[in-house]
């Protein structure tokens, strides 16, 4: 009897959330080593919690990764991969494979899983919605890098986005985008998730990845930072607590919150329903960023 109370005391706990998020966007971006598990339940958990946010008449939209999955086309196709600065030099080879897996591998099959768990997905390749011009970094010598075909997303065509919305369908979008040029171009997906978020007009934007959230000490999960305000954020750049691979996700999450979102938030992927547990529970299980 006692187990069902607690049940029932755990619905009574996300009614409120559930009330107040109502037809409220979340723009989910799913990445990390997780999405390559070989456990199926580990695989589908995500896609059973978008299910449920649909069921209880949030928007979700989601746009994925794959970087690892591109990484071993790219060795099976002989293509040698070269990283600079954490962004994968994409040439004419490269960014053939980038496409054949995002688009039409990763995406078709996120979207069967969605479902098959009995919700209702429409997938979109990122160059039928994002456009971009193409991006520089600069070396240490102050001067541009060309990484080849990457870019970055300067706008989303949200038509498709928003008739999917009103019918009750979740977009999935792979993080691929057309360039002013015509051509593809590999996009990072925490920028896309972003630009995503900022013209949807989202309520939230959620990323998920395979580590708890923003950590102090990168080797020490409890040193979990649970609540951090976008002014605090140039800090923890200048201190090396945000680095590498944790830059775009947090740049662009600046970028989200200032555009209007109203919170950004970073989860574990790999704990069970950390989704719903960071929007449907008081305490979280992840990092929130707020203004």
């Amino acid at each position: 009897m006692q187990e069902l109370i607690s049940k029932a005391a755990v619905l009574l706990e996300a009614l409120p959330y559930i009330q107040r998020f109502s037809h409220a966007t979340f723009v989910v971006k799913y990445g990390g080593s997780f999405m390559d598990s070989p456990d199926p339940a580990v695989r589908e958990g995500v896609a059973r919690d978008v299910v449920f946010l649909e069921s209880v008449e949030l928007n979700p939209v989601v746009v994925h990764g794959g970087g690892k999955a591109i990484t071993r086309a790219l060795e099976r196709s002989g293509v040698k991969t070269q990283f600079i600065q954490g962004q994968r030099v994409t040439d004419e080879a490269t960014v053939a494979v980038v496409d054949q897996v995002l688009s039409r591998e990763i995406n078709p099959d996120i979207v069967r899983t969605i479902q098959r768990l009995g919700g209702v997905a429409v997938g979109f390749a990122g160059t039928d919605i994002f456009r971009c011009r193409k991006a520089r970094i600069l070396g240490k010598d102050g001067q541009p890098i060309d990484l080849g075909l990457v870019g970055e997303v300067t706008g989303v065509h949200v038509e498709p986005l928003l008739d999917c919305i009103q019918r009750g369908f979740t977009p999935v979008i792979s993080p691929t985008a057309r360039g002013e040029d015509g051509r593809i171009y590999n996009c990072n997906a925490d920028v896309a998730a972003a630009m995503t978020a900022i013209a949807l007009k989202a309520r939230r934007l959620v990323f998920m990845s395979d580590v708890p959230g923003l950590l102090r000490d990168p080797k020490d999960p409890s040193t979990l930072i649970t609540h951090l305000a976008s002014e605090e954020v140039a800090g923890l750049k200048a201190a090396g607590i945000v680095d590498a691979g944790m830059i775009p996700k947090v740049d662009s999450a600046v970028l989200a919150l200032k555009a209007g979102v109203e919170k950004v938030q970073f989860i574990d992927g790999r704990v069970p329903h950390s989704l719903l547990l960071e929007i449907f529970t008081d305490a979280g299980v992840g990092t929130e960023l707020v203004s």
